[in-house]
């Protein structure tokens, strides 16, 4: 078994992050080469973040396919970057919780309980 010096550090625990940048530009390269003037400020950043992610996903898809939505709303999962990006477009925009869900697919308990948390 080995010990760890304070020097060094241990593996970091948390899993590495999936590179969407690299993902999303071989998508639309390969297979929607027509969006790659909508999605260019995205894939020009640095590395993306959740709610770029949101973006360039709701562009690809054009939010047409129901059961695809409703599969995809059971397994998003929000960093708080992103949580407080959703949040500030409701300030901007002046959107009930109800607007607010229905844009970005939420529910609107979501919208309710992150307003009570982080604001």
């Amino acid at each position: 078994m080995k010990k760890y010096n304070k020097q060094e550090p241990a593996q970091s625990k948390s899993p590495s992050r999936p590179d969407y940048k690299k993902i999303y530009t071989d998508l639309i390269t390969l297979k929607y080469p027509h969006l790659m003037e909508k999605c260019r400020s995205f894939l020009e950043k640095e590395s993306l973040v959740s709610y770029d992610v949101l973006q360039l996903s709701s562009i690809i898809t054009c939010r047409d396919d129901r059961e695809t939505l409703s599969f995809n709303a059971r397994h998003k999962c929000y960093d708080l970057d992103t949580i407080m990006r959703i949040l500030d477009y409701q300030k901007k925009y002046g959107c009930s919780n109800q607007q607010l869900a229905g844009y970005f697919s939420l529910s609107r308990n979501t919208v309710t309980k992150w307003k009570k948390k982080f604001l």
